[in-house]
């Protein structure tokens, strides 16, 4: 299990993360979204035990991570970057971490290369991004960590990368119960991978639970009102709808027809339009796109700038 309790990071006058308190428990396929500079990088980061905390802590398996080499074997790390292994041919780079971590298993980097073709002995620069990405992630797993965390793991990846990527990581969770931290922009590859994701907006966390509930716990309604006796259209504001138990996310009308955003139980968001006395109520599914912004536009972030794919 990993855990971070009220931890606090900053880079000088900058706070990255604000008493952040999250878990992700063991098996998980765990979704870290936000926005540039929410704090997703650090957190990775803090977890494979690159960066220590300013205050709280940061635990896997009930053990401070920070300085402590036995518990950082059981973490690999894949940031956005391998330019530092440029100059490793794949043998080389092997065998490099094969003397980090004493669980580092031939079989499978030989199971996983092989599968993809990715040549030993040709230098790492001189492949594309999508091979140095498969190189790394086959690293990765080979090193048959208990947790691997990945930041912007497909970013640039080609379609066809994407899936042989996203493969190798699905197998190794269903074949070991694999704990993955995924840090992406793009919510389609979290919503398809994890089970489990956190939000994140200027270094707090706005929520983190089950995928499943969150899109089961924010409803877009869409509302028709009769008109009034003289014919002109019912005007309501979004305040006409908030009620205790429900928080309206965003509120549009068009005429008679209003778009509501609301968050809660979805039989008393029903129930508060009654009284008002609709001529239709009509439910209609979020992506779990449409719940990252109208999330981030309740906290004033500019919904149009392009955070997410």
């Amino acid at each position: 299990m990993i855990e971070l309790k009220n931890t606090v990071k900053k880079f000088d006058s900058f706070t990255a993360l604000d008493g952040v308190d999250l878990r992700i428990d063991k098996g998980t396929a765990f979704g870290l979204l936000g926005s540039n500079g929410a704090g997703k990088s650090t957190i990775l980061r803090l977890i494979s035990g690159i960066y220590s905390p300013e205050s709280g802590q940061v635990l896997i398996d009930d053990k401070t991570v920070f300085d402590d080499p036995a518990v950082k074997q059981k973490v690999f790390f894949i940031n956005d970057e391998t330019v530092q292994f440029g100059t490793f041919t794949l043998k080389k780079l092997k065998n490099y971490y094969k003397d980090y971590y004493p669980t580092f298993s031939e079989e499978i980097f030989e199971k996983l290369r092989s599968k993809v073709k990715l040549p030993l002995d040709k230098k790492i620069n001189t492949f594309s991004k999508g091979m140095k990405r498969q190189a790394i992630v086959i690293i990765g797993l080979a090193c048959c960590t208990d947790y691997l965390l990945l930041d912007e793991a497909f970013d640039g990846l080609d379609p066809t990368m994407r899936i042989i990527v996203k493969k190798m990581l699905v197998d190794a969770m269903l074949d070991r119960q694999l704990t993955t931290i995924i840090s992406s922009h793009n919510l389609k590859e979290i919503n398809e991978l994890c089970d489990t994701a956190a939000l994140l907006h200027n270094g707090k966390i706005i929520f983190a639970q089950d995928i499943d509930s969150v899109k089961g716990s924010v409803h877009k309604i869409q509302v028709v009102f009769n008109k009034n006796e003289d014919g002109s259209v019912v005007s309501y504001s979004k305040e006409d709808f908030a009620q205790e138990g429900i928080e309206i996310l965003h509120y549009e009308q068009s005429q008679s027809i209003c778009f509501i955003i609301a968050k809660g139980d979805i039989d008393a968001i029903k129930a508060s339009l009654t009284p008002k006395k609709p001529m239709l109520v009509e439910v209609i599914p979020l992506t779990l796109e449409e719940i990252f912004i109208y999330e981030l536009e309740v906290l004033g972030y500019d919904s149009n700038d392009n955070i997410i794919e």
